[in-house]
Parts: C-alpha cells; structure tokens; sequence
C-alpha cells in the first residue's frame, strides 16, 4: 500500500553537546508523523537525536488500518525505543493522543530505560457510553465518520484520515484498558500539556493519568489556544519550548527531581 507523501517518517542521528539524547515520538489514531514533524525538527534542530516513525496501517489508507492492532503499532515503538538506546545515553518518549498511550505503554515496560515524557492530550479512555457497542459494531461496521484536523489554527490539515476504521478502534480501546491498569508503574518524569478544548480526547483521560501514576517530578500545562491536535496548533512553539526545557533539565548530570503541578 502506497504511503501519502505527508506520511514520511523523519528521523535526524543528533549533533553537538545533545547527540547523547533521543527522542522518540509518537502520532495519534488515524494520524501520521505529519502532526509530529515539526516538534522532532524542532529537537533536531537542538541537536537531539529524533525519530518519527509511522505506525502500521496509518498514512495509507483507512481499510489497510482495519488490518491493524495495537501490538503492531506498539511493536513500532518498542524496535524504535530500542534502536535509540544503543545510540544515546538518554531517551524521552513524546505522544500525542493515542501516541500518549502507547508512550505510556512503552514507559511501563521499559522503567529505567525511559529518561522522562512528554505527553500531549493522552488518551487512555473515552466516555462516549456507545463504545460500549464497539465489540459488535466493528465486526457489521467497517468504519464511522472520523474526527480529524481538530485544529483552532485556520488553514492546518494534519492529515488524518476521513473515516473512522473500527476494528482498528476496538483495538484501541484494549490497549487503553491494559495501559490504564499499569499506570501506577510510571514513575518517570512527565510533562503533560493538555488543551482545554479537546472536541476528540475528554479531560478525563488527561486526569487519570494525573492521579494515577506514581512519578514525583510531574508538570501539567493548560494549552488555551489550540484544540486536541495542539502540536500543529497555536501553542505549538510553547509545547516545543516547554518540552526542550524539560528534556534539557533532565539530561543534566545531576538533575534532582522535583513535584510540580501547574497550569500557569
């Protein structure tokens, strides 16, 4: 299946005094690292070594992620998470949306081997009750209307796909269940951005993860100009700035850890 030209992975080795650090990030359902380009050119910029990669099924077409589940998009990862750490002493996960989850996922299996988060609008649950349906309806249904460029920026298509494949959202909804129940594994860092509009994630999933992992050193920022794809939205610059920041401080020899939770 051809890939869509937006859909290219991107990946930069790191230069300078932050090859040493990786960094891994993750796109969201339906998405493609389109939504993640210019955060990891922004890294790469900064020297670190960054890696987009693209998750099975995604950046094709809609019936070709039907064929996919959440071990083939996770399986991405965990061969990319890898790589990144034969190659640098430290790496940092990011994920927006569904990526979240599956970073989360990552930092629950691996501990000490992830140097800290980043997380953009996570999503690790839904609230819409007609999911509760999901395990008949993707087996008569093959796909919904999606959700796509939730964006307040005019202009901006991430370009996620037009429907919504739900054998592939079943799928989704397992890991978000595996995910959840492992939550309080995390103990890494995390910087948790997350927009105060979101017509895709609830705010719920930003406050389970909150109160359910066991991190001391945590930071929750209110994004108030971008809606849930908040990586090509207003914010954007602030996200890029925050997360080098964040990943700078941790990258230091002798960074101490520290709790804070701030909406500032």
């Amino acid at each position: 299946m051809p890939v869509q030209a937006h859909a290219e992975e991107f990946r930069s080795p790191g230069t300078g005094e932050n090859a040493a650090v990786g960094v891994l990030l993750s796109h969201g359902f339906t998405g493609s690292p389109r939504s993640m380009r210019p955060f990891g050119e922004h890294l790469a910029a900064e020297g670190y070594g960054v890696s987009v990669p693209r998750l099975p099924g995604h950046g094709t077409s809609w019936p070709e992620m039907n064929k996919t589940a959440w071990p083939d998009w996770y399986a991405v990862l965990d061969n990319e998470l890898e790589r990144l750490r034969k190659e640098h002493d430290r790496v940092f996960l990011v994920g927006l949306s569904m990526g979240g989850c599956l970073v989360l996922r990552l930092a629950e299996q691996h501990g000490e081997d992830v140097s800290g988060l980043v997380l953009i609008n996570p999503s690790v649950r839904a609230d819409d009750k007609r999911l509760v349906l999901l395990p008949v309806l993707s087996k008569l249904v093959p796909s919904f209307p999606g959700i796509s460029n939730d964006i307040k920026k005019p202009g901006v298509d991430e370009g996620a796909y037009d429907r919504m494949p739900l054998r592939a959202l079943q799928s989704l909804s397992q890991l978000w269940k595996i995910t959840r129940d492992d939550l309080a594994k995390i103990t890494q860092p995390v910087l948790l951005f997350r927009s105060t509009v979101d017509h895709v994630v609830e705010p719920s999933s930003g406050r389970e993860v909150l109160s359910s992992i066991s991190s001391r050193d945590v930071t929750e920022t209110l994004l108030e100009d971008s809606y849930h794809v908040a990586t090509l939205d207003n914010d954007a610059p602030r996200i890029f700035a925050d997360s080098t920041a964040f990943i700078s401080r941790l990258s230091e020899p002798k960074s101490e850890p520290r709790s804070e939770r701030s909406d500032a």
